[in-house]
């Protein structure tokens, strides 16, 4: 702290901007970092700001967005330069993605998992050495926060045992003593990476299921609220389940129930209600069964598959699909950071000037005749 200044720069308001509108030239100026790799992007979202008198067509070092606040993400995100920008810095991922690949491949029993990560992020922060608008000690930062929280392990799992992806059963003692198997599990390639590469159609059947099951019970829920108040079908209910609902049913549909006049309509409304309910519930037990063998049947198969793995694959599964697939998504989240900043920085400036005092102080004077006329045909006025 004693040699580092670590504080923002202050934000100056403008007071002739607050005065008669318009974004101060020095804000907008302050953003040349992104003006330099964007260079017509600064003209497609700011124009000098219009005449302050008769005389003067322009005012000088005060800028109006060109553009509606609520496109301002996506007129910055498509624009043509920004776009080759982020691709540009795709790309540049990408070639060190494939180095150290590669690299990481090669790692072998008795590797020491230090001298990898010391190599790997020297090799990164030179890579994204003089790299416009990214900080190279983020992306950086994102390696080194993978490294303590997954990869480091994996690398000591390496050095130890090799190439090596076995399972192990998760197994739980009760407070009586008694075990149980709670399923299994594999450090090195867990069970979504099996998945994803080897079982994506009985993924997406078991994602169908699962959507299919959630429609049907928030149509459940739906009709549960829609009718559960005093004068609703299951307000009689002390509780809405299907033994409830089902000895409900067999009452109405009694012979010997009078039904007559306006209770009939009623009673008639109220069949057709627990029917509905009944019938939804009926197609929630059978969405979960069908949910819970799929589920069981693809984790017998992704279970199966791990003695089968040759030893390419386990590598390009841990370096391709797990370690360099999380850091790509972490570097993808730093561009998104990056055109994040100027359309929240641009839209704060915008929001801060676009009502200059004058024509608040305009609306503040309509609203004020507004009060005081309903205040008059309420019978108050003064002076």
């Amino acid at each position: 702290p004693r040699y580092i200044d670590s504080q923002e720069p202050e934000d100056i308001q403008d007071i002739a901007g607050h005065l008669q509108g318009g974004v101060p030239a020095a804000d907008v100026d302050a953003l040349q970092k992104y003006w330099d790799v964007c260079p017509n992007l600064k003209a497609d979202l700011f124009a000098l700001s219009g005449a302050t008198s008769a005389t003067q067509t322009k005012r000088e070092g005060y800028f109006n967005l060109k553009v509606d606040k609520a496109q301002l993400k996506q007129t910055i995100y498509s624009h043509p330069e920004f776009a080759a920008f982020i691709a540009g810095m795709n790309s540049h991922f990408e070639t060190w993605k494939m180095k150290s690949a590669a690299s990481l491949k090669r790692l072998e029993v008795g590797s020491h998992p230090k001298d990898v990560i010391s190599a790997l992020a020297e090799d990164l922060l030179k890579h994204y050495t003089d790299k416009p608008l990214i900080d190279r000690y983020d992306i950086y930062q994102h390696l080194m926060d993978y490294w303590r929280q997954t990869m480091q392990d994996d690398c000591y799992l390496i050095a130890a045992d090799g190439w090596k992806a076995e399972t192990t059963r998760i197994v739980e003692t009760d407070k009586k003593g008694k075990e149980k198997d709670k399923g299994w599990t594999c450090d090195l390639i867990p069970k979504p990476l099996i998945v994803a590469r080897y079982y994506a159609k009985e993924q997406g059947e078991v994602d169908a299921l699962t959507a299919e099951l959630e429609g049907v019970t928030a149509r459940l829920a739906e009709l549960e609220e829609e009718h559960g108040g005093e004068e609703g079908a299951f307000y009689e209910l002390d509780k809405v389940n299907k033994a409830n609902v089902s000895a409900r049913l067999k009452e109405l549909t009694n012979p010997q129930l009078p039904m007559n006049g306006g209770q009939s309509s009623v009673g008639s409304e109220e069949l057709a209600i627990l029917k509905e309910w009944l019938k939804l519930s009926n197609e929630e037990a059978e969405f979960k069964k069908k949910l819970k063998d799929a589920e069981a049947d693809l984790d017998a198969k992704a279970y199966a598959h791990y003695p089968k793995l040759p030893e390419a694959e386990i590598k390009s599964l841990v370096v391709d699909d797990k370690w360099l697939t999380t850091l790509d998504a972490a570097i993808h989240g730093e561009m998104d950071r990056i055109s994040q900043n100027l359309t929240q920085r641009v839209k704060e400036l915008s929001e801060r000037y676009e009502t200059p005092l004058p024509q608040m102080t305009d609306c503040v004077n309509e609203l004020e005749e507004k009060v005081n006329h309903h205040l008059e045909r309420m019978g108050f006025a003064w002076k």
